[in-house]
């Protein structure tokens, strides 16, 4: 049986290796899908372990199946690996130069599934049975996990995953070495809601001759704030967020349209079908008010990312043995952000974890978040990472 302590002891010896992987993959962000850098550098890591590996045949997906040496349980290791059209402002010398950043942490994440891998291959004969990682694109909005359970991921070793892990880094709000988790939900479903007022456009100067959607526009806005708070359990919430408003080319002409879109967030079913039909029904109210027309489109993205209650509680007994008992905590409420791996824990039993990064000359609640251009993400936990990863497969596979 392999040894907690020994294998943490061997994910520090990986660590200039993984902090030379995590930098160079730092530097050549890549965007959604289509990650062939990414790939190749994950494929050059992953030779010589004795994996079988595939990659995607539409998207650039990396799936290595370890096998054990016995039957037991099929564990899944998800890391995603794309980064965000954001121009990099970190100032570590390691910056990437081509507009994109890896200010999400999934070049950590990449880094510490390989060293897994590495962890674990050497063991495979320890191991009572096989270990999948879920090497991902396009977490950033494009649905790569579906991608990829839709190309078969789940049937990559022969038979369904017992058990599904992943961890995600956050450069704030948790120290440096902590993970977090919590059973139920733990990240919020993630949904779309865009608008277009169509109105009668006109000169500025004589409003009564056109419909002005702008106003209209606006007081939508308004209300669809009012709505959420007045019509949801505050314990069963709704957080929307209208980051986008077009319309009107100068400040004398009325537009004949205007164009708004939220990210609307919640975290159950019953929430979701109220706001899916209300916030249009408050936009068609409105538009029906001013003479207006009205266009609405409300998209479900991902599900909420579900933690199984038993999978969560052998995570936090897993973490505090190999890590000790102050590495982890409870996460006392769910997260607004939401995750493509919700789609996996709809299939798989399991639980998201986060581990704080925050490196340690920063004070964890004000430093710069997750997607800032300023996000800094520490290595020292690259190892802790890798660590967590081996142990989740290794100590899940021991129970039947």
């Amino acid at each position: 049986m392999t040894s907690l302590s020994t294998l943490l002891d061997d994910a520090r010896s990986l660590h200039p290796d993984l902090v030379r992987t995590r930098r160079d993959l730092h530097r050549i962000p890549e965007l959604g899908l289509e990650l062939p850098r990414t790939q190749e550098r994950v494929l050059s890591e992953l030779d010589g372990l004795g994996l079988e590996v595939s990659t995607g045949a539409e998207i650039s997906s990396v799936t290595a199946v370890l096998r054990g040496g016995g039957s037991g349980p099929t564990v899944l290791l998800r890391g995603d690996m794309d980064a965000l059209p954001v121009a990099e402002r970190s100032g570590v010398d390691f910056a990437a130069e081509n507009g994109r950043m890896h200010a999400c942490g999934h070049d950590l994440h990449t880094t510490m599934l390989l060293g897994a891998a590495k962890l674990l291959a050497p063991r495979r004969d320890q191991l009572a049975g096989d270990v999948v990682f879920m090497f991902q694109p396009g977490e950033e909005g494009y649905d790569g996990a579906g991608r990829m359970l839709d190309e078969g991921l789940l049937s990559a070793a022969g038979r369904k995953p017992d058990a599904a892990y992943a961890l995600h880094v956050m450069s704030a709000w948790i120290p440096r070495g902590m993970f977090t988790t919590r059973s139920g939900p733990m990240l919020s479903a993630s949904n779309r809601l865009r608008v277009t007022v169509r109105g009668r456009g006109g000169h500025g100067s004589a409003p009564f001759r056109a419909v002005d959607p702008v106003p209209v526009a606006c007081e939508m806005v308004t209300a669809l704030q009012a709505f959420v708070t007045r019509r949801f359990d505050i314990f069963d919430p709704v957080v929307l967020t209208v980051g986008m408003i077009h319309g009107g080319t100068q400040e004398n002409v009325i537009p004949d349209e205007v164009t708004f879109a939220a990210t609307v967030r919640c975290f159950s079913p019953q929430a979701l079908a109220v706001v899916k039909d209300g916030s249009i029904q408050v936009c068609e109210g409105i538009a029906a008010a001013h003479g207006a027309e009205l266009d609405a489109e409300f998209i479900e993205l991902y599900p909420v990312t579900v933690n199984d209650g038993a999978e969560t509680s052998f995570v936090a007994d897993t973490l505090r043995e190999l890590h000790g008992e102050q590495s982890f905590a409870t996460a006392p409420n769910p997260v607004a952000g939401s995750e493509d791996f919700s789609r996996v824990l709809e299939e798989v039993p399991g639980a998201m974890v986060a581990l704080g990064a925050c490196p340690e000359d920063l004070d964890a609640e004000t430093a710069p978040n997750n997607h800032s251009p300023r996000a800094v993400f520490d290595d020292a936990v690259l190892g802790d990472g890798a660590a967590a990863y081996a142990a989740l497969a290794v100590q899940r596979q021991q129970q039947r």
